[in-house]
């Protein structure tokens, strides 16, 4: 059964969740780094909020772990690489909260332009102030949204129902999403000169790390607000509070800071500008939704293997994964099954190309070539599953191509890995009897018919007589039984493949006497 650990506070529901579809579930909050360390090792997943950091030492002290869930959008807390390395699918919520933050956005926006919080404290003082607050409107005005994905893209439909010209730098709109949100696409420098606003929603990345830097507020238009409730570090603070106390920015909102809990900044002494404590998924319904939805998405994982918003691995859908499992089994042997013979000789691996014929062509393929890599790798590495495989393959210099084929095929459905090494190029296909029992029908163009077996032996030969005697003899004279036999030829007198499962595994010595039988050209267990 697996077991899950709650270490920040989720809801009674998503607890309900787990324990519901069998999964034992323990909730220990709050607990120090250390502590969380001497007991992760028990657990097969991990449920957090932004309270618990994933780092590299917790994963090292965690060899059961398959997934961490991150019930929210931001992953900053945890070590994805380090994750990835390790086989551990790291999964958010990137729904859950869109609405909430957005609104938190236009909020802040109104907040800013009407100087609300100011003018609230200033009343309750007693002060009525009223020549002091002069607002701006917002009707009319340019909008302009570094980032127009999930939650940019709610923030540009009530921009413009609001009335304000939206535009936006995101280079990974389409131009048909712009066009159904009625927003300009534009350069960052374009956007700079134009807002009036600008709004922030993008991830924290290398690329988008300061991305309104002191050199980009001193482009923006005079007199721009700006509003942050993405990410910390992607303004320079000290900048933009540089910039407020000249005017050149006539205010900024931020529920975001580069070092968080904030509890001092150059910009909480100025007028102009609008903080709040990281709100920006703070209702009741985001924190239940995203509870609810890492608490299902976790379980799906565990219990059937789908896989939904991962950071580090492809999806897999509830209703596809029982279709895609046999598909996947059937890949990881025929990749193991390929990277054991490409290991046996000295060659460095070089392309890994996984091709599709039938029915498998029609399958989500991305999880099977994952699958067919993490077997290709496993003879050489260790830990190596459908998270990390194609990381390592990038690291390892490995091109990894997929071949699908619409042409009829002699088989309903058929899945064939080459491994072309600096010494000589492999192949082996295979197919799916009866939907979902892996059998091996190819091995380097010659045609076998074999089911894969925990203890099995490759052996490469001429074709002549004597050859199944004299190794069937060898086999029983060493108290070895051969639980099936297979065999395959290219053409009378040539090439030969003898494939056979066994009761149990071969012994050095006896592998060696079977390398050194006369017509032998290779055998390996």
């Amino acid at each position: 059964m697996p077991k899950v650990l709650i270490s920040d506070k989720l809801s009674a529901a998503a607890v309900e969740i787990f324990r519901s579809r069998g999964i034992e579930t323990d909730v220990r909050t709050g607990l120090s780094p250390a502590d969380l360390r001497a007991i992760i090792a028990d657990y097969d997943g991990l449920a957090i909020r932004s309270a618990t950091k994933v780092t590299r030492e917790l994963l090292d002290a965690a060899p059961n772990l398959k997934v961490v869930g991150r019930a929210g959008i931001g992953v900053d807390n945890v070590d994805v690489k380090s994750a990835t390395a390790r086989g551990v699918v790291v999964m958010n919520t990137p729904h859950g909260n869109t609405i909430t933050t957005a609104e938190h956005a236009i909020a802040m926006m109104f907040a800013l332009a009407r100087q609300i919080p100011d003018a609230s404290a200033s009343t309750k003082a007693g002060r009525w102030e009223k020549n002091r607050f002069m607002g701006v409107e917002v009707t009319g005005k340019t909008l302009g949204l570094i980032g127009c994905g999930n939650i940019g893209s709610i923030v540009a439909e009530r921009g413009v129902g609001l009335r304000m010209k939206v535009i936006a730098y995101d280079p990974y709109l389409a131009d048909k999403r712009a066009l159904e949100l009625g927003v300009e696409k534009v350069e960052l420098d374009a956007l700079l000169a134009r807002a009036d606003f600008i709004s922030l929603h993008v991830p924290m990345t290398d690329q988008t790390r300061n991305i309104l830097s002191r050199a980009a507020l001193e482009r923006a238009k005079p007199g721009v607000r700006i509003i942050n409730c993405a990410r910390g570090g992607l303004i320079d603070e000290t900048a933009l509070a540089d910039l407020l106390r000249t005017g050149h920015v006539a205010g900024a909102a931020l529920d975001v800071f580069e070092t968080e809990p904030a509890t001092e900044s150059p910009l909480f002494n100025l007028d102009t500008v609008v903080c709040t404590p990281h709100l920006g998924a703070a209702t009741a319904e985001a924190q239940e939704n995203v509870a609810l939805q890492v608490a299902e998405q976790m379980s799906d994982y565990l219990l059937s293997g789908a896989v939904t918003n991962a950071i580090n691995m492809p999806s897999v859908s509830a209703e596809e994964a029982p279709r895609l499992k046999p598909y996947m089994e059937l890949c990881r042997l025929l990749g193991s099954f390929a990277g054991q013979l490409s290991s046996a000789k000295e060659g460095v691996i070089r392309r890994v190309v996984i091709e599709y014929e039938g029915l498998a062509a029609q399958i989500n393929h991305k999880p099977t070539t994952a699958a067919a890599l993490a077997g290709v790798l496993a003879p050489m590495m260790d830990s190596v599953n459908m998270v990390n495989a194609p990381v390592a393959a990038r690291e390892r210099g490995i091109d990894v191509a997929e071949t699908v084929h619409e042409r009829d095929s002699e088989f309903q459905t058929l899945v064939r890995i080459t491994i072309e090494t600096s010494g000589q190029t492999r192949s082996i296909a295979g197919t799916l009897f009866a939907g979902s029992r892996p059998r091996i029908v190819e091995i380097k163009g010659i045609p076998v018919d074999a089911g894969f077996a925990r203890h099995m032996l490759y052996v490469t030969n001429e074709d002549r007589p004597g050859f199944v005697g004299r190794f069937g003899a060898l086999l029983a004279g060493a108290g070895i039984n051969i639980a099936t036999f297979h065999l395959g030829r290219a053409e009378r007198g040539g090439d030969a493949i003898c494939l056979v499962s066994l009761d149990e595994a071969v012994p050095t010595d006896v592998l060696a006497m079977v390398q050194t039988l006369p017509m032998v050209h290779q055998a390996t267990p």
